[in-house]
């Protein structure tokens, strides 16, 4: 069985890495924003006030994204295990992934942090929303995206590291290579 989270920075790759781990490990990939959608659509309590901050750009409340995540860590297809993309996104959270977790006396076997040069990171989202057509991806809102996530993550990241449960892999390559990367680095972390 296999609990862990990827993390990483706007346009390291982290959606395709997780469908290929949830693959190769047969584990379910759950993406915060795939919760979100899906309590949107089904109109639930959550999703219903969830919305309201979406629908002014805003971000959804710790309180909210919180008793979300511990709905679909409930849900019978993670027994075998998962993969959390977008969450912990604080220390908050992660303190209270670590009570859910805790709850059915488990805990993470591993944090994958995808890494990546900004400047590089800068080049690949543009290039991306070129491709796309999405206007709202110009640099500045790149780089705004991206303080953010250096901002937020870092004292994650620390902590997670503090655990000896964090490992890092350069996510800037091809896709196969930094797959074949990842899949070495968590057999590794499994190993330990």
């Amino acid at each position: 069985m296999t609990r862990m989270l990827i993390i990483g920075p706007p346009g390291s790759g982290k959606g395709t890495q997780a469908e290929r781990i949830s693959e190769r490990l047969g584990v379910v990939a759950i993406s915060t924003g795939d919760i979100f959608r899906a309590n949107v659509k089904g109109e639930t309590p959550l999703g219903l006030e969830a919305k309201k901050y979406m629908d002014n750009g805003d971000f959804v409340p710790d309180s909210v994204t919180n008793k979300m995540v511990r709905d679909r860590l409930n849900e019978s297809d993670v027994e075998n295990g998962f993969l959390l993309d977008g969450y912990p996104r604080t220390t908050a959270q992660v303190d209270y992934l670590d009570e859910i977790l805790a709850d059915g006396d488990e805990k993470l076997d591993v944090v994958l942090q995808l890494t990546a040069d900004d400047e590089e990171l800068v080049h690949r989202l543009l290039g991306r929303a070129k491709e796309t057509g999405r206007s709202d991806d110009n640099e500045a809102v790149i780089r705004h995206r991206l303080d953010l996530y250096h901002e937020q993550t870092e004292a994650v990241v620390a902590k997670y590291a503090d655990r000896g449960i964090l490992t890092r892999v350069d996510g800037i390559g091809p896709i196969d290579e930094v797959t074949n990367r990842v899949m070495q680095a968590i057999k590794a972390a499994q190993a330990a």
